[in-house]
């Protein structure tokens, strides 16, 4: 067998045959270069192969196929703007034995692809089957030139005859590639003929839906002359229609609109335009639906804002308890608002774990204001046509949800909601988050475009509040015009105390029971939480309490009688204990708490290490991000620094492997404040000495032992007590953040201020 080497041009999503024609444009320097070598060095010939699956930019050769078509480039010509222009022609299939990657070139070892030898018999019966489907597939292709036809019909080469057709057909890539690999000229014969009956009917069912199609054009334009010359006989009757009376409903609209000038003057020219409409054209809908779309915004309708202090404040304390910054924010507004009579409103983002209570904040402040509430969701909106409309000549067009929301909300001044803004993507569609920038920016927002209307609209009066779970997911252009106020997990006082004060009592209201017939000690609310509740919010405990209640009112059905609900009566209905929240596990030498913080709020984080025989390596398990890593490796680099102070015998690890892991490795970890933690744990894990399970600690740690600032501090800590944890080292660079801390927790923890590691080693190693 032959084999010679040549030039691989790769395609993609395209396909050239044996006896067809490829026209490329070449930009690509790589590829130029092949093409020079091809002219070049082989004569003009290449190989042409096609990936069947395309992953991705960079395919390997192992994604190549192993059957080619070798090509002669006939025209190679240089534009204007550097590009290569070629045109290559298809000349025969060939086995692929090996890929040469070398430089910037791939070259290919090829052969001649073996071919099964068939009788005359079944050459010609597959030739004669080929040529007649063929003839009747041309009886609805006229446009096939004579001088094609009469070449099939002298060829005799079943190999031959296979290529040239398939290459007149309209077919998809995957009939083209399954065509191109199968290498048996009868297979190949056979799978023609189905492609060209299949093609056949198609093409005949296109001509009849066409023929119907145009009668039925014709039967429209009939219609529309037979309505013009009945418009002019009812004009001559003086007899109105039904769209003259829209007319006059829309202008009598238009004069008690009180729009700004620019919306009046857009209006009086679409109802001119509406009047010369015929009623059977697609605009006549598509103009309709506009002015409709325009009336219905609540222009000039603005509800009066509460300006009693006290009374808002009763209000907001009435359904939400705490939540301190938020309700004074509010209250500056309105005072500002009083004096001045002229504020724009504020951007507030609201921010914190799930089940906080930022959706149920925003509908009381909206209450307290006396203002209309509308809400929309962002997350998972990757079209910013969602925003800002779609322009009205699309089929279905539509306002984008910003104007929509104002049209329920009937009022142009309401509370507006923006829930999940952290969760919006980013599409082909485009960049929603950049179209937010107009929504919000109080500079923009005073003439915000949607693509329906045209015009522009005032949002300037319009409340915005936001909500996120994480404020590092919200781009920054957005973060820098929101007035950001984080809302932290609840405490288990602050749980107790919203069971008791709100929620059992709305509880009891939605399952038909009251007061009087069912009561919870305060004891069994924190047997609750403590046990079947894992969360930052209450909105697993609301189900919980739920699911008790739901049981009580079945059994009340059939026989009341009044109901205390005891750890007792608890496990009766939830059955055994869910979680145990408190750790009272004690740790083996090198596992030590670290703290953590994640959209759902503060979470222990333990941190365990081991060693064994190896060459020195550090092994880093439990789904750590980067900067995690080169945290574990400063903390590493620190106690080799540091190896006589922390009595370590160098050969341990010299002569072993350092094994570090995360707990829960099904959980992505990320940031450098588990540099204290990683230390502790090596330290612990070498020296063989515990670390007390009662004790946390959070910071970064630099090579030479300094412990930095780190954030969500106030998160990290309830997480912890929530967990048992009594005694938490922090960077005394955070002795400022003790304040937000709440003082039932600061009553029952021991925040140990550290500024170098030493201070934590000398407490917790040396007992100093």
């Amino acid at each position: 067998m032959i084999k010679t080497k040549l030039p691989v041009i790769i395609l993609r999503n395209m396909v050239l045959l044996p006896l067809g024609e490829l026209k490329l444009e070449i930009e690509n320097e790589e590829d130029k270069e092949i093409i020079y070598n091809a002219v070049n060095k082989h004569n003009g010939y290449c190989l042409l192969v096609t990936p069947k699956y395309i992953t991705s930019d960079n395919l390997n050769t192992a994604d190549l196929p192993n059957i080619g078509v070798i090509g002669k480039i006939t025209s190679n010509i240089v534009l204007p703007n550097e590009h290569i222009r070629i045109n290559i022609r298809g000349i025969n299939r060939a086995d692929i034995f090996e890929y040469v990657q070398k430089e910037n070139i791939l070259d290919a070892i090829i052969g001649p692809v073996k071919i099964e030898e068939i009788s005359e018999e079944e050459n010609d019966a597959a030739l004669r089957v080929i040529k007649k489907e063929f003839a009747a597939y041309v009886n609805v292709m006229p446009n096939i030139s004579n001088m094609i036809i009469s070449k099939i019909n002298e060829e005799n080469s079943l190999e031959k005859i296979t290529d040239i057709i398939v290459n007149l057909l309209p077919l998809s890539f995957q009939n083209k590639y399954q065509f191109l690999v199968t290498t048996n000229p009868v297979l190949r014969g056979n799978y023609l003929i189905d492609l060209l009956v299949k093609e056949e009917k198609v093409e005949r069912l296109e001509k009849n839906i066409e023929n119907d199609l145009q009668k039925e054009l014709d039967k429209s334009q009939k219609e529309f002359i037979l309505r013009e010359k009945l418009n002019v006989i009812k004009k001559e009757l003086g007899d109105k229609d039904s769209k003259e009376e829209d007319i006059d409903e829309i202008r009598k609209k238009i004069n008690e609109l009180d729009a700004p000038k620019n919306i009046i003057d857009r209006l009086n020219k679409e109802v001119n335009r509406f009047e010369t409409i015929p009623f059977t054209s697609p605009e006549y809908t598509i103009t309709k639906n506009y002015i409709d779309t325009l009336l219905s915004i609540p222009f000039g309708e603005y509800t009066l804002d509460e300006e009693n202090l006290d009374s808002i404040k009763e209000v907001l304390d009435e359904n939400h308890n705490g939540l301190e910054n938020i309700k004074e924010r509010i209250l500056e507004y309105i005072s500002v608002k009083k004096l001045t009579n002229s504020l724009t409103s504020p951007i507030i983002c609201l921010v914190g774990p799930p089940g906080v209570g930022k959706t149920s904040l925003a509908y009381s402040i909206a209450k307290a204001l006396n203002r209309n509430f509308v809400k929309i969701s962002v997350g998972g909106v990757s079209d910013e046509n969602e925003i800002t409309g779609h322009r009205k000549t699309y089929v279905g067009a539509m306002p984008g949800r910003i104007i929509s929301s104002i049209i329920k909300a009937k009022s142009m001044n309401p509370l507006f909601l923006i829930d999940e803004i952290d969760k919006m993507g980013k599409g082909i569609q485009g960049d929603p988050a950049a179209a937010m920038l107009e929504v919000l920016d109080k500079e923009q927002n005073k003439t915000f475009s949607d693509n329906y209307i045209e015009e522009g609209i005032d949002l300037s009066n319009v409340m915005f509040v936001l909500t996120a779970n994480n404020i590092e997911d919200i781009p920054y252009a957005l973060q820098d015009r929101l007035e950001i106020i984080e809302l932290s997990s609840y405490t288990e006082f602050e749980k107790i105390d919203i069971v008791k004060n709100h929620l059992f009592d709305i509880l009891l209201k939605e399952h038909g029971l009251s007061k009087e017939l069912v009561t919870i000690s305060e004891s069994s609310i924190k047997y609750i939480i403590s046990n079947y509740t894992k969360e930052a919010g209450v909105r697993e405990l609301r189900r919980v309490l739920s699911t008790i209640l739901r049981k009580i009112a079945k059994e009340q059905v059939n026989n009341q009688k009044k109901i205390n609900i005891t750890s007792k009566e608890v496990k009766k209905y939830l059955g055994k204990e869910k979680y145990n929240s408190i750790n009272n596990e004690d740790h083996e030498p090198g596992v030590v708490n670290g703290l953590g913080y994640t959209p759902f709020g503060g979470v222990l984080l333990p941190i365990e290490t081991n060693f064994y025989d190896g060459t020195g390596k550090i092994i880093l398990t439990g789904s750590l991000g980067d900067v995690m890593k080169e945290s574990a490796s400063v903390a590493l680099g620190y106690v080799k620094s540091n190896l006589k102070e922390f009595k370590i015998n160098k050969k341990l690890l010299e002569e072993n492997d350092l094994h570090i892991n995360a707990l829960e490795g099904a959980t992505k970890k990320d940031g450098p404040s588990a540099g204290v933690t990683l230390t502790t744990a090596i330290i612990s894990s070498l020296t063989g000495k515990k670390v007390s399970h009662k004790i946390a600690m959070t910071g970064e740690i630099t090579l030479k032992g300094k412990v930095l600032k780190i954030g969500g501090l106030k998160e990290k800590v309830i997480g912890a007590y929530n967990q048992g944890v009594d005694t938490i080292f922090i960077p005394k660079t955070n002795e400022n953040d003790l304040d937000e801390i709440p003082n039932e927790i600061k009553k029952k923890v021991d925040f140990i201020l550290v500024d170098n590691y030493k201070d934590i080693y000398n407490y917790i190693f040396k007992g100093e």
